[in-house]
Order: C-alpha cells, then sequence, then structure tokens
C-alpha cells in the first residue's frame, strides 16, 4: 500500500473517531414543505428577473422558459432586462415580450440608456422600479438559463419556511454542453475518418 493510502486511512480513522467521541453531529435539515402541502400560507409575490446583452440566440427560449414556470399567474412578474446594443436584437425581444404579455403574462420589458456596472448593473437598476416593492422573492436567471417548470415551486418553500436562509441556489443544466460535447464527437470522428482513407 502507497503512503498516501495509509494516511488517508489514518486521517478518515481519525476523524470518525474525533466526530463519535464528542458527539458531531451533521448540520441541521431545514423544514421544506411543498407549496401544496401549504395552501393556507398562500403564493408569495415573486419577481423574476432575466438580464439580457445581444442573446439572439436564446432570447426566445429563456423568455419562454421563465413565462413556463408552474407559479399563478397573479403571483410572479417577469422583468426582462434589455443592454442590447444591437436594434435589431432589442426590436425582437421587445417583440417576444408583447407576445407574451398579449398571453396574459405579467411580463416587463425594460431597457436604460447607460450600461454602467453591465447586467449586475441592469439588475441594480431593476429593482428600482416601483412594482418590484410587491414582490417578496426575486429568482435572477441569466439569458442562456432554462430552468425547469418547477424551479419555484421546489425553491420558494425553502425560503417561506427558513427565515434565516436569504439565498437558494440549485443545480445547473447546461443546454449548450450536449451540443458541444455531440459537436465535439463528430468533428473527431470526421477526422479518425478522413485519417483512414486519405493514408
Amino acid at each position: 500500500m502507497s503512503v498516501m493510502l495509509v494516511s488517508e486511512k489514518i486521517l478518515m480513522g481519525a476523524t470518525s473517531l474525533f466526530a463519535k467521541l464528542f458527539r458531531w453531529r451533521p448540520q441541521r435539515r431545514y423544514k421544506y414543505h411543498s407549496m401544496g402541502e401549504d395552501m393556507e400560507v398562500g403564493y408569495p409575490m415573486v419577481l423574476v428577473q432575466i438580464p439580457m446583452y445581444n442573446e439572439k440566440q436564446v432570447y426566445k427560449l429563456s423568455i419562454g422558459a421563465a413565462c413556463g414556470l408552474s407559479w399563478p399567474m397573479d403571483r410572479i412578474i417577469i422583468q426582462v432586462l434589455d443592454d442590447s446594443t444591437d436594434p435589431e436584437i432589442k426590436n425582437l425581444v421587445e417583440l417576444e415580450c408583447k407576445a407574451w404579455k398579449s398571453k396574459g403574462f405579467n411580463i416587463k420589458y425594460e431597457i436604460r440608456d447607460n450600461r454602467h456596472g453591465y447586467k449586475a448593473g441592469a439588475l441594480k437598476e431593476g429593482m428600482k422600479h416601483s412594482y418590484v416593492g410587491h414582490c417578496d422573492f426575486v429568482a435572477i436567471f441569466d439569458a442562456d438559463f432554462q430552468p425547469e417548470a418547477d424551479f419555484l415551486m421546489e425553491t420558494v418553500p425553502f425560503l417561506i419556511h427558513n427565515p434565516d436562509i436569504c439565498l437558494v441556489q440549485t443545480r445547473w443544466k447546461f443546454g449548450m454542453l450536449n451540443i458541444l460535447v455531440t459537436s465535439f464527437h463528430r468533428k473527431n470522428k470526421i477526422t479518425r475518418y478522413m485519417r483512414k482513407y486519405t493514408t
């Protein structure tokens, strides 16, 4: 056995013994009740912020995903913070917001005349609007992030039932990762094919 394995076993044994002797317990679990179980609590007002900057490839997906969240429509405000410098993209994002608004969604399209602070500055500026004062919680999604429909149903209860928690972060899944990996494998196969048949 190598020295590293022996030292690891000794360290793990000492840690286990220490935990047993001093009755160390894992960190406490937080209370969680799904929103369905707590209907008397009611649904809090949630602001969903999506900062964008020339996001032509993903603006429809991200706005659609935010509008597809499982949450009562009268208890959610979707705020699209568009810092795009390309007038064509700005127009497309605004039209997409209007399309969702016509379907009954409470969606706000916000622009500003400068880019101070970039996306963080846009988020800060977005918090200054009067309707934000009515919101209990804020969810922030980058433009290329598409949350699962149950995102708010799964995360907001932690904030409701644990007043000492001020932030909930979840695991991310990247949609572009599969495309990049698939593209890499495809190029790799083509390269191997070309080497095999050209030599």
